[in-house]
């Protein structure tokens, strides 16, 4: 066809040829593999797309070299080595292929589990040492097993899907899929802890954060059934390596398949000695199929971009319309943070999400839809495979059954304008509202019905309580003999010597011991840590 736009489009580590001939079916492509910063620098204004994969660091450095970008793509889900912020800041749209290895990383993901319940690599390689002992590797079924997938995203849907098809019973967890949604292909959505104690195989698909980093654990490992098989294609840190291992060893374990590690390559992990261990190389991406699919996924959005089309799987977008920003942009911020504070304080599977814009927005007509993306990225962002934004928020919802909506007031309850977010969950309901003041200032004015002016920033602790004496103080004391500076303290009630509400503003994060600690007193009904 010839190049037919005048644009150049630099691909900076290996990607399938069958991207590459998309590509240059339409623009002038150069690939050049191995790049370092400063050599990325040097040439970057030339190129108005840059195609990667995990190898080249798309800095911050780079990106304003880059005078002349539209697209970054990623050839794979993570983005972790490009600085979306700074291309946003750019106005540069930053795309994923989500998609292109899903089936792969499932594929591996049962691969693993029958090689587990048959204990194929070890017959192998017992085979290949010239030996011929059956016995020695008598495996199970898995009819009729209980499979348990901790992360039901894209990939853990699609293992469970394939589990069902050997009937298999799928139990799962995951804070943002709701029962229904789960039961319509055959899953039942339980607790974490409920899916240990029945699961006699283990498969985890969550990202890696503060809330996933070793859930499977000594404790957790104590609750689960004698001989559970375990089995990570996610992420490396997910499962505390050393538990996992004194529980093989034990034998309360009767084996793992680990294609992830805390530390890459796991030259010095014990688990490497014992037989009813399998590993590979983090190979759950790694098919011909799935590097031919990421490498058109990103192609054509890259070619879409460039033609003045969108992305299809854009991490970042252009921010607000130049006509409405400066009106817009504070309550975006306000109501991420609102969001993003919400979902610590809650308990249980989101069910629903409503957002309430009250006073000046009705006469400003101004861009809610814009305002509600933003809550939704501030909620959903924390505990999901995908990056959340203003682009895919609402989809990543509607995908996990969470019903949103929006609605717009002149009840502003006495401030100039009023945003509330009301969040319900299979266990309860919890409640938000924010106020702008100006430009530089904006506030939380109440938390399930409390009073406050709470500046949204930094790290929390936020109690229920008995309204009466010495509550506040022991807790205060609590903190002070862990070293944590209190910077600020909100406390609001309905009624005198009923149940109270407090927020502190503390300097530095709070550990789980202490919060325990808060926790166990006299007059607390519950305590909570959050960052925003």
């Amino acid at each position: 066809m010839g190049i037919i736009v005048n644009y150049r489009v630099l691909v900076s580590d290996p990607l399938a040829e069958e991207g590459l001939t998309i590509l240059r079916d339409q623009v002038e492509v150069d690939v050049k593999t191995g790049l370092t910063e400063d050599q990325l620098i040097a040439i970057i204004d030339q190129y108005d797309a840059l195609l990667v994969r995990s190898g080249t660091q798309v800095t911050a450095k780079v990106i304003e070299a880059g005078t002349h970008l539209k697209f970054i793509g990623r050839a794979g889900v993570g983005v972790d080595n490009i600085d979306t912020d700074a291309a946003t800041r750019q106005g540069i749209i930053v795309a994923n292929a989500p998609e292109g290895n899903t089936l792969a990383a499932t594929e591996h993901t049962v691969a693993m589990m029958m090689a587990l319940a048959r204990n194929i690599p070890q017959a192998n390689a017992s085979v290949k040492r010239h030996e011929w002992k059956r016995s020695k590797f008598t495996g199970i079924e898995v009819n009729e097993k209980v499979l348990g997938v901790v992360g039901f995203g894209r990939i853990g849907k699609e293992v469970a899907k394939r589990a069902i098809a050997m009937n298999m019973r799928i139990v799962a967890y995951d804070p943002f899929i709701s029962k229904e949604k789960a039961a319509e292909i055959g899953v039942e959505i339980m607790t974490m802890a409920e899916l240990f104690t029945v699961a006699d195989f283990i498969t985890v698909h969550t990202p890696l954060m503060k809330e996933t980093t070793h859930i499977i654990n000594d404790a957790s490992i104590a609750t689960m059934k004698d001989g559970v098989r375990i089995i990570n294609c996610a992420r490396g840190g997910i499962i505390d390596e050393q538990a996992l291992y004194r529980g093989l060893v034990s034998g309360k374990i009767g084996g793992a398949a680990l294609d992830v590690y805390e530390h890459e390559p796991p030259t010095d992990s014990p688990l490497i000695e014992l037989d009813q261990v399998i590993m590979t190389p983090h190979l759950g991406a790694s098919t011909v199929e799935a590097q031919i699919n990421v490498a058109i996924s990103v192609a054509k959005q890259c070619l879409s971009v460039l033609s003045g089309g969108s992305a299809r799987s854009a991490v970042n977008a252009p921010m607000i319309p130049a006509d409405q920003l400066e009106f817009v942009e504070p309550f975006a911020v306000l109501a991420e943070k609102m969001g993003r504070l919400l979902l610590q304080l809650v308990e249980g599977r989101l069910e629903a999400i409503e957002l309430v814009y009250g006073g000046e927005f009705v006469e400003r007509n101004s861009n809610t839809r814009f305002i509600t993306r933003m809550a939704l990225k501030g909620i959903l962002d924390r505990l999901l495979h995908l990056p959340v934004n203003i682009v895919n928020a609402e989809f990543v919802a509607h995908e996990r059954g969470i019903v949103v909506s929006q609605t717009v007031t002149r009840e502003s309850q006495g401030f100039k304008n009023l945003i509330t977010i009301k969040v319900r969950t299979d266990l309860g309901e919890e409640t938000i509202s924010g106020s702008v003041f100006s430009k530089v200032r904006s506030r939380i004015v109440a938390i399930g019905g409390y009073t406050m002016d709470l500046d949204p920033t930094g790290f929390l602790v936020i109690s229920r309580h008995l309204d009466k004496p010495g509550v506040i103080g022991r807790a205060s004391t609590i903190l002070g003999h862990c070293e944590v500076n209190i910077a600020g303290m909100q406390v609001g009630r309905i009624r005198p010597g009923e149940e109270a509400i407090m927020v502190l503003n503390v300097d530095s994060e709070v550990s789980d011991e202490a919060m325990d600690e808060i926790r166990s007193m006299p007059g607390i009904f519950s305590a909570k840590f959050a960052q925003i």
